[in-house]
């Protein structure tokens, strides 16, 4: 089923999740763990994420090594083996970076083949390693490209124009929202004008990075209204679990972390945090679901114990 179809079904509140892949040489039973505690609590959908080449420098007897690998590779693997195995609709990343359009139209051709409906339209992150495009090969320079290249798909057209015939696709289109603006934009309403303009290049609905202010969600919901925005916006969350993501988090996402939960958090001890984190999380929770958030999606990873937590909290 499609993400939108489930959130127009919907009759009691949604919470989805989005999981990573094993590191390269990991063991995919580790993820099935996390998956077993997830399904207790009927999630719509799993996303799980994508990871491209990037540059890793290596000390050796005979210099410093460079090397360019995935450390996470296996997205496509692991969405159909929990759709399989659990029954439930998974959300695999499509990135731009990374990747050449060929390959990306071989990837949604094996996602469509084997039943997934959904994907998730990125650019990608910035890691340092630009993989070169081999003659006669084209790559999708942002994601309105990718959504383009997604919906072309979906209407039957491919990269190779002449195939009389081609059968459609039929993904639906999810990308993602920043409701304190992208580090790169110079302000939240450039922002949201390139999001409007993914939608109208055919994405069907939107997921936000983190957010630890529900403010931030509900002033940028009314803005993309203003704007003529009319995709569903679903609120991400996280989790905090430990002192270090008072500077983890917003180094690497560009997200701010509220006065009054940081100040907690570091008067806490370092047993008592979690707790403070899942007690915030609860109440953004229920404020995002009493004021008409369609669902709720939380990064998780791979660590499942603040989510154990949090649904005792809430009793759900």
């Amino acid at each position: 089923m499609k993400v939108t179809e489930h959130l127009a079904r919907a009759k009691n509140p949604l919470i989805s999740y989005e999981i990573i892949p094993p590191r390269r040489g990991g063991d995919i039973q580790q993820l099935f763990t996390v998956v077993d505690e997830l399904i207790k609590h009927n999630p719509p959908f799993i996303d799980v994420t994508s990871h491209a080449a990037e540059i890793q420098y290596e000390e050796t007897p005979k210099g410093i090594r460079k090397k360019v690998k995935r450390k996470r590779p296996g997205t496509i693997g692991i969405s159909v083996a929990i759709k399989n195995k659990y029954n439930i609709d998974t959300v695999p990343h499509i990135l731009c970076r990374g990747f050449t359009k060929e390959e990306t139209e071989d990837a949604l051709i094996e996602l469509n083949y084997l039943g997934i409906e959904n994907v998730m339209a990125l650019r990608g992150d910035d890691t340092g390693f630009v993989k070169p495009v081999p003659e006669g090969r084209t790559s999708n320079e942002n994601s309105i490209d990718l959504i383009e290249q997604i919906k072309s798909m979906n209407s039957g057209r491919y990269l190779e124009e002449d195939l009389l015939d081609a059968s459609r696709t039929n993904f639906c289109i999810g990308i993602g929202s920043y409701p304190e603006k992208h580090f790169e934009s110079p302000n939240l309403q450039n922002d949201i004008y390139h999001t409007k303009k993914k939608i109208e290049s055919g994405a069907d609905y939107i997921v936000t990075q983190m957010c630890f202010n529900n403010k931030h969600y509900f002033e940028y919901v009314e803005k993309c209204k203003a704007a003529e925005i009319t995709a569903p916006i679903i609120p991400g969350l996280k989790i905090i679990s430990n002192k270090t993501h008072l500077t983890s988090l917003p180094k690497n996402f560009y997200i701010d972390i509220p006065e009054q939960l940081s100040g907690e958090i570091l008067e806490a001890k370092n047993e008592h945090v979690l707790e403070i984190g899942v007690e915030w999380a609860a109440k953004q929770v229920e404020e995002l679901l009493n004021n008409g958030a369609p669902a709720i999606h939380f990064y998780i990873m791979q660590y499942i114990k603040p989510i154990k937590l949090l649904f005792k909290r809430l009793k759900i």
